[in-house]
């Protein structure tokens, strides 16, 4: 069962073997770089810093993407909402970021979607033009980023019989066409967390999770091991404060605006199984869109609301019903047969960590505070990186790293523009791998020794339950490879399927078992 698959020759495995050896390294040893958060952000910090020949540590208090990395949109998107609001920074760095990401970092993680805009014979004329525009303008950021058209196709304009075999669930006697253009989408953002942390381990990064940061100085961090109340305590050159929507804990040198990013989980069967994402704009705020966004699992998701939301669980915000009515009413005014309650199998929200007291506020609240990143260089203090989004990961890291190497005197340069992740590969080379489509969206070139993992053991080999493509072979990786430890891990972080409540309910035994043997196994 093992396949030749063990520690000794996959540097890039984290796993409590893993853990337990950093723990001990940085009791005993200072690193150039202590990070703090283990969502994307810190992820990438992490990876940055140890491709340029730094020394990393960093700790995470739960499980890695635990936090709004794991509960996003799930799109690598070039910025057209931003430019619709003429914030062209931001527009242009997202579509830069995109690039990289689609052709250098994770072409095995993020793949292209259509998005039909769809133009209704109600809405005034000027408003499909704008779109149109829009688009135009769109795709202009795309080739003057040097992202070919291969990788993402042109927009092109749609007849309304063509908007409708895209997405049946419209109704195409209500529309004069659409427009339909491409952008990037992240099958399972917790996924992207994990291939960043993971390559940064392969590189040498010491990185737990399970360890709670308590205090942070600008050489320190104080924290305390969950799983067993020791305290730890790690000794840095230089901290870096990356934890989302709790850095502000850290600093009195600003505030956060939490916003609630609420999705609605229904089966595709429900829409017709669209071949294509689609928007609805929410009446009276121009540039504003409900997104329908059909996923490879059978489900497709509903979002986004964009509500402040300062009290809520960084975990697991609640959904108010307000969230739910305001979702459905959108989608509803497009739709040939509108949605009710009862097609809902699912929810879940995360916490955009937007810094109000840098950016300001509009009359839209969240949805008008910038999107820009925001690092923050206070003598004796932490580097603090905050802000920003999935998309851009990236170039958080950079900008925080860059800091981080004038305060310790390092003159090496970034590299992670052209650093795959684990399981990267041209897209011709995954293409010609011997495993399942599914797994090889998944894992990249690891696709094949998940595949393997899976012969000649039923509870490796057969699907979790009937009407999942998951195996048992994918819940062992996750904790010989991707440090999960408990049955939520594999259910919430590793396979999704508690985005849909009972498809993680038929789905908990096998888990139990799977985890079973993987903890004898060690």
């Amino acid at each position: 069962m093992n396949q030749g698959m063990n520690q000794s020759n996959n540097k890039t495995w984290i796993n409590d073997a893993s853990r337990k050896l950093a723990l001990e390294h940085v009791a005993e040893n200072r690193v150039d770089v202590a990070v703090v958060g283990g969502g994307i952000t810190g992820a990438g910090v992490a990876l940055d810093a140890i491709s340029r020949g730094l020394s990393v540590a960093l700790v995470e208090s739960n499980d890695f993407a635990s936090g709004t990395s794991g509960y996003s949109s799930k799109l690598i998107h070039g910025g057209l909402r931003y430019l619709t609001k003429a914030d062209f920074p931001v527009a242009w760095e997202s579509a830069l970021e995109r690039r990289w990401l689609m052709q250098n970092i994770a072409p095995h993680l993020v793949h292209p979607l259509g998005f039909v805009i769809p133009d209704p014979k109600g809405a005034p004329r000027h408003e499909a033009a704008l779109a149109g525009v829009g688009v135009v303008l769109y795709d202009i950021l795309r080739r003057a980023s040097g992202l070919r058209s291969a990788t993402l196709p042109r927009p092109q304009l749609l007849s309304s019989q063509a908007v409708g075999a895209l997405v049946p669930s419209l109704e195409a006697k209500s529309l004069r066409g659409g427009v339909l253009y491409w952008d990037g989408q992240v099958f399972d953002d917790a996924r992207l967390v994990l291939g960043v942390l993971r390559t940064a381990a392969g590189l040498g990064a010491h990185v737990m999770r399970d360890v709670r940061a308590t205090g942070l100085t600008s050489t320190s961090v104080d924290a305390l091991d969950t799983r067993t109340g020791e305290a730890v305590h790690l000794k840095a050159r230089a901290v870096v404060n990356a934890t989302g929507v709790w850095a502000a804990g850290f600093s009195d040198k600003f505030s956060m605006a939490p916003s609630r990013g609420t999705h609605l989980v229904v089966r595709s069967e429900r829409l017709g199984h669209p071949h294509a994402a689609h928007t609805i704009q929410v009446p009276g705020h121009f540039g504003r869109y409900v997104f329908v966004l059909p996923q490879p699992t059978g489900l497709a998701y509903i979002g986004l609301t964009d509500e402040e939301d300062r009290n809520a669980d960084g975990r697991h915000p609640l959904i108010p019903e307000r969230d739910i009515e305001f979702l459905l009413g959108v989608i509803n005014t497009a739709l040939a047969i509108p949605l009710t309650h009862g097609d809902i199998v699912g929810s879940f929200a995360g916490l955009r960590p937007l810094v109000q007291d840098h950016h300001g506020n509009g009359k839209e609240g969240t949805a008008d505070i910038s999107r820009r990143h925001l690092v923050i260089d206070a003598p004796g203090e932490p580097v603090t990186v905050t802000g920003g989004k999935l998309t851009t990961y990236r170039k958080m890291a950079e900008d925080a790293v860059d800091i981080v190497a004038q305060r310790i005197g390092s003159a090496q340069p970034c590299r992670t523009k052209n650093l795959p992740l684990a399981g990267a590969a041209h897209r011709r080379e995954l293409a010609a791998l011997k495993a399942p489509l599914r797994l090889v969206q998944k894992y990249g070139t690891e696709a094949t020794a998940v595949h393997a993992l899976a012969q000649g053991d039923p509870l490796l080999s057969e699907p979790l339950f009937e009407g999942t493509e998951i195996t048992g072979a994918e819940l062992l990786f996750a904790v010989r490879a991707e440090g999960a430890t408990t049955i939520d891990d594999l259910l919430d972080r590793r396979t999704r399927l508690s985005l849909v409540p009972e498809d993680a309910q038929r789905a908990r035994l096998r888990a139990q078992q799977v985890l079973s043997v993987a903890h004898r196994q060690g």
